[in-house]
């Protein structure tokens, strides 16, 4: 039959029979339960109010609720295990907080005890040895060797909080196994604790080169180089302000030559160079501005005082001391070579003398030819030469001791310009070179 001739109910019937094959079973329950919830008849005629577009709409929108419904019971889920993980781990972080402090307050009871000497009832004295530049770690182990500290863990904590970790140096010391630590640490820094003393003795007229070998030699020196570059350097000036009034540093092989004073000196095994430097320039300071000299020189308080009466400088005295110290044969020498140095220094030039002519001069720093290093012994020329440079050398050649400084200060009273000796040390003196080329042939030198 014709579909347009139907009565209209019946066209109505067999669209919704057509509609209702479209959707498949699940889309039909789901708009069902639309209508249910909105409060509709489940029945023909309502069905028939909605479009196909409006089903899909109603679909969408379920199926978007069903999502979040299962991401809030996923989120659900996982907020119980992380509550759960949580409780886990709180438990398992108070034990180890628990252990951890178990153990740490037993070792701060022990290491307590230690600090404070307390259990050490049998007391002995060890002796203890420092490494040469040595680390916390280092004095630990050596202490703890030696049962001086139980907790060596302890001690260096200690030493560190009280800023003394850097503080220990090599050496050698006799040293109780009772005391705390800061008994230890004080007893370490005091250098007066070392037992590794050496005693050496400076003679008189050595050079620089030649203490620092005479140093090393004891095993009092280490590092030659470095002592003989301090030598060289401003780094004691602040200390001494006798040093500040050398300005031609930069003509001198040796700016401290002259001022370390020749003395026994008590040293400790490879100490710092610098000490020693310092020990002997604390003599000189001593020698020369505090301590009264010899009697018999005109009642001078000290040499410092003594040398601003005469026309020369500190450094300038204490070169043409080390040039006496190194050609006299002895004392009475000592005054009488003096007498000739500052005769030909004061009036030499109007005899047609300008020159010093001391074989001392001639090969410094270096003793002799001999001595000169053989890479450089041939074209070798020092600067001091005073058989070829006018007055005074840039400065002392040696360190000359006391009695060649006060002959230099108090020249013997004579007419004498040269100078020889014997083989023997005999010494001959003259005014004039024709008695000094007899001189020569006696003593000789010819």
């Amino acid at each position: 039959m014709d579909n347009n001739n139907m009565p209209i109910d019946e066209r109505r019937r067999e669209k919704v029979q057509s509609f209702r094959m479209h959707i498949s079973d699940e889309d039909l329950a789901v708009g069902e339960k639309y209508r249910e919830n909105e409060g509709f008849d489940v029945d023909d005629h309502h069905i028939n109010s909605f479009s196909d577009d409006d089903v899909r709409v109603q679909i969408r929108k379920d199926s978007k609720n069903y999502r979040k419904k299962k991401e809030k019971e996923r989120k659900r889920e996982e907020k119980f295990i992380d509550r759960r993980n949580k409780r886990l781990f709180r438990t398992i972080w108070w034990i180890s907080v628990g252990l951890v402090g178990i153990m740490f307050g037993m070792f701060l009871m022990v290491g307590v005890n230690d600090l404070l000497a307390i259990g050490r009832s049998e007391v002995n004295t060890v002796t203890i040895k420092i490494p040469q530049d040595p680390t916390l770690d280092d004095v630990c182990e050596v202490l703890h060797k030696k049962g001086v500290i139980s907790e060596p863990g302890f001690f260096g904590m200690y030493a560190t909080i009280t800023k003394n970790a850097d503080s220990f140096t090599q050496g050698k010391y006799e040293i109780n196994t009772n005391m705390d630590y800061e008994a230890i640490i004080n007893y370490l820094q005091s250098l007066a604790n070392r037992t590794d003393t050496v005693t050496v003795t400076i003679p008189e007229g050595q050079s620089v080169i030649e203490i620092a070998n005479r140093l090393k030699k004891a095993k009092i020196l280490n590092d030659v180089d470095k002592f003989l570059e301090l030598c060289n350097s401003d780094e004691f000036d602040e200390s001494f302000e006798f040093l500040t009034k050398i300005k031609n540093k930069d003509k001198r092989y040796y700016k401290l030559e002259g001022y370390l004073f020749p003395d026994t000196y008590e040293c400790y095994v490879n100490e710092d160079p610098e000490m020693t430097i310092r020990r002997m320039l604390n003599v000189y300071e001593l020698r020369t501005y505090t301590d009264q000299y010899v009697e018999g020189y005109k009642n001078e308080v000290n040499v410092a005082e003594a040398i601003k009466k005469t026309d020369y400088s500190m450094d300038e005295i204490l070169t043409i001391a080390s040039i006496i110290q190194a050609e006299a044969a002895n004392k009475d020498d000592m005054y009488k070579i003096s007498s000739v140095l500052h005769n030909r220094l004061e009036y030499g030039e109007s005899y047609d003398i300008h020159r010093l002519d001391c074989d001392s001069t001639s090969y410094y720093p270096y003793r002799s030819k001999k001595a000169v290093p053989e890479d450089i012994r041939k074209t070798f020329k020092s600067s001091y030469d005073t058989y070829k440079i006018k007055g005074l050398p840039a400065g002392p050649i040696c360190n000359p001791g006391m009695e060649a400084i006060l002959a230099a200060i108090y020249p013997d009273d004579t007419n004498y310009l040269y100078f020889c000796h014997s083989e023997s040390g005999t010494p001959y003196y003259a005014s004039n070179i024709y008695q000094h080329n007899i001189n020569l042939y006696n003593s000789g030198n010819v």
